[in-house]
């Protein structure tokens, strides 16, 4: 029962880190949060070009 227990609870911890981690690259990728290495992971230079490109 302790085993189960155990397992159910790191997969709910896993898919919580998941969620976090997807949530985080797309507030990131609209420029709602930073975590100042915009350079290094090339979400700056996509949102600028998202914002320059025209959709018309």
């Amino acid at each position: 029962m302790k085993e189960t227990i155990t397992r159910f609870l790191t997969s709910i911890a896993l898919l919580f880190a998941g969620l976090w981690l997807v949530g985080r690259i797309i507030l990131e990728y609209f420029g709602i949060i930073s975590d100042g290495n915009d350079r290094t992971t090339g979400i700056k230079d996509l949102r600028e070009e998202y914002k320059n490109t025209n959709y018309r």
